[in-house]
């Protein structure tokens, strides 16, 4: 089960004044089946551009998958575990298939199992704890409070501490590119 992430959303009531919505821990989380202590943990998901602030519904209310939708965004908290709490459980096929996502999955002899490419821009904000961002060539480490801009890139993030690790992200759909 993954820490919970408060997550407070705004909007109007028939009146057409500002309220406070949704105030409580997100319940749109998934532990990543094949990556055991993987876990996402969606806090609004945008459909296009200009978004919609029309409404009451929550947008999160859809399953979790890796990518947003085809002009949408994602704003997620990922914990990311320990890689040696991982070692030798690791099932990467069927943990790119429960986020939706076996079309992003490195294919070749990946430097680490969770190396994928995505057509987006994440923007990356380590919150708690620190994290390598890994490329096809280098990596750095980033601690809290630091962010990165991952731009359509194969990537993996490699948590080589002995606590979780606890990332948001906002990741907007891109062209393909690079």
């Amino acid at each position: 089960m993954p820490r919970p992430m408060r997550r407070v959303v705004t909007g109007h009531n028939a009146e057409g004044r500002s309220v406070i919505l949704m105030d409580g821990p997100s319940p749109h989380a998934l532990e990543v089946d094949g990556m055991p202590g993987l876990a996402l943990i969606n806090l609004w998901v945008t459909d296009g551009a200009p978004a919609s602030n029309a409404g009451q519904a929550d947008a999160a209310a859809r399953p979790v998958v890796l990518e947003p939708p085809e002009r949408g965004t994602i704003f997620r908290v990922v914990d990311f575990p320990p890689d040696k709490g991982m070692a030798g459980k690791v099932d990467r096929a069927k943990a790119f298939a429960a986020m939706g996502a076996g079309h992003a999955m490195d294919q070749t002899d990946a430097r680490h199992p969770a190396m994928h490419k995505t057509n987006t821009v994440d923007y990356a904000l380590v919150l708690d704890g620190e994290i390598w961002a890994l490329m096809d060539e280098g990596e750095t480490l980033l601690k809290a409070g630091d962010c990165l801009v991952q731009r359509g890139t194969n990537h993996a993030w490699s948590n080589r501490t002995d606590r979780p690790c606890r990332v948001a992200f906002i990741l907007v759909n891109a062209d393909a590119g690079g």
